[in-house]
C-alpha cells in the first residue's frame, strides 16, 4: 500500500512542477551534428602548367573571360577565405573546414550554383569572389563619427558569398582561362557550356578548332569572331575611299605593345585580318580561309507580323497592307516617299468628272429646303426717305445732350 502512494506521489509531482522550469530547456546541436553530411574528400588536380610568367595581355584575357562565369559548386563553401594551392592541397582541410562552416555559415551548398563577381591578382595569387565575397560591401564615411553619431548610416547588409585564392608557389605562369578553370574544379565545377561554346560546337570541324585556339579565319561572321576572341576593345565604323564606298566596322583586339589584332568586316563577313606583333612583320590576311560548305547559309526567320516570302496579299498569310486614300486599282505616285504631291490638270479633271454624294431629304444641305437667296435691291442701303412711317414709332427716341 505504501509502495503505490509513493508512486502516485511521483506522478502528480511531474504535474505540479513550475511552467518556468519546463519552458527553459534548450536543445543545443553540436557542431558534428550540423556538419555530419559535409564531405572533406579532396583530390588534389594534375595540370602541366608554362614556365612562363603571366603577362599584361594575359592579366586582361583572365579578367575578361572569368569575371561573370557561372558554375556549380562541388561542395559546400562557407563565407570565409579558402586557400587553394594549384596542383596541391585545400586550406583549411578535414575538420576544420567542417569548423569553418559550422561558426562563419554556408555561402553555398553542394550543386548550387555560384558565380564569380570580382577577380583580383595580387603577386603569386589569383582571388575569386564568389556571389559577392565574404565582406560586405560598405563606405569609408561609415568609420567617421562625429560627436558620436555616425556621418553616413550603415545598410546593414550581411556577406552571402565566398573567397578562393588559387596560390602559385612559383609565381603566377602564363595561363590561361580553361586552365584556371580546370585548377579549381574540386571546389567549382564550370562544365555548364556558355552560349558562344553551345554555338561552336555546331560549327563544322576546322571553325570549331579555330575558335578553340582563338583564332580568326577571313570568311567567319560576327558571331564567330565573338565566341573565338570575346568582345573587342574597340570598334571602328568608316567608309571606303571613294564617295560612295562601302562601309565597313573594324574590330580591335589588344594595344601596343602587346599583339594588336585588326579585323575589318564588310556585312556579315571577315574581308581583312591584320596582326601587328612587336618584333615581326604585319601579317595581312584578305583571301578567303573557308570553303562553302564551312560557312552556315543566311537564313531568315519568319516573325510574327511578317509577309511569307512569294505569297500573294489576298491569301491572308501575311501582314494586311496598310490604309490609304487611294481609290480601289490606284496606283501610287512615282515621286518619291514623304514628299508633298501637288494637284495637278489630270487631278482636276478626275475630280470634277466624280459625281457629288446627294444630300439626304429635309436636311439643311437638301436644295429643297433652302430659302431663295436676297434680290440685289436688299443689298442696298435704306435712305432716310425711304423708311416706312412705322419704324420711327417703333423705335424708341434717343434725344440730346445739352
Amino acid at each position: 500500500m505504501a509502495t503505490r502512494m509513493h508512486s502516485w506521489a511521483l506522478f502528480a509531482g511531474a504535474f505540479l512542477l513550475p511552467a518556468p522550469f519546463l519552458a527553459s530547456q534548450v536543445f543545443v546541436v553540436g557542431e558534428k551534428t550540423a556538419t555530419a553530411d559535409v564531405s572533406t574528400a579532396f583530390t588534389p588536380t594534375n595540370l602541366p602548367l608554362s614556365t612562363d610568367k603571366l603577362g599584361e595581355r594575359g592579366r586582361r584575357e583572365l579578367i575578361r573571360n572569368l569575371v561573370a562565369e557561372q558554375g556549380f559548386a562541388h561542395r559546400p563553401l562557407p563565407i570565409g577565405v579558402i586557400s587553394l594551392k594549384a596542383n596541391g592541397e585545400l586550406s583549411p582541410a578535414g575538420d576544420k573546414y567542417r569548423q569553418m562552416i559550422f561558426q562563419k555559415g554556408q555561402s553555398a551548398a553542394a550543386g548550387d550554383r555560384v558565380v564569380i563577381t570580382a577577380l583580383n591578382i595580387k603577386g603569386d595569387q589569383l582571388v575569386f569572389d564568389f556571389n559577392g565575397g565574404p565582406y560586405a560591401k560598405h563606405r569609408f564615411l561609415s568609420h567617421i563619427q562625429l560627436n558620436d553619431n555616425p556621418v553616413t548610416q550603415t545598410t546593414g547588409e550581411q556577406p552571402t558569398g565566398s573567397r578562393i585564392t588559387l596560390v602559385f608557389p612559383g609565381g603566377i605562369p602564363d595561363i590561361s582561362a580553361p586552365e584556371v578553370k580546370s585548377l579549381l574544379e574540386p571546389l567549382v565545377d564550370f562544365g555548364v557550356k556558355s552560349g558562344e561554346q553551345a554555338y561552336a560546337d555546331t560549327l563544322p570541324p576546322r571553325l570549331r578548332d579555330a575558335i578553340a585556339a582563338h583564332e580568326v579565319l577571313v570568311g567567319m561572321d560576327h558571331r564567330m569572331v565573338l565566341a573565338s576572341l570575346g568582345s573587342p576593345e574597340r570598334k571602328v565604323r568608316e567608309q571606303g575611299g571613294e564617295t560612295n564606298g562601302a562601309v565597313y566596322e573594324e574590330w580591335i583586339y589588344g594595344h601596343v605593345p602587346q599583339t594588336v589584332k585588326f579585323i575589318r568586316f564588310k556585312g556579315d563577313r571577315v574581308a581583312v585580318v591584320e596582326i601587328a606583333e612587336l618584333g615581326k612583320p604585319l601579317q595581312i590576311r584578305d583571301k578567303n580561309e573557308l570553303e562553302e560548305a564551312e560557312v552556315p547559309a543566311n537564313t531568315r526567320v519568319i516573325a510574327m507580323g511578317d509577309r511569307v516570302p512569294g505569297h500573294g496579299e489576298d491569301d491572308g498569310a501575311g501582314q494586311a497592307p496598310p490604309p490609304t486614300l487611294r481609290l480601289p486599282g490606284e496606283a501610287a505616285p512615282a515621286n518619291a516617299q514623304g514628299k508633298v504631291q501637288y494637284p495637278t490638270d489630270k487631278d482636276a479633271s478626275r475630280q470634277a468628272s466624280r459625281q457629288p454624294i446627294p444630300a439626304a431629304p429635309g436636311s439643311p444641305a437638301d436644295p429643297a429646303t433652302q430659302a431663295p437667296p436676297p434680290s440685289s435691291q436688299s443689298s442696298q442701303p435704306i435712305r432716310p426717305q425711304d423708311r416706312p412711317q412705322d419704324i420711327g414709332r417703333q423705335a424708341p427716341s434717343l434725344g440730346t445732350q445739352p
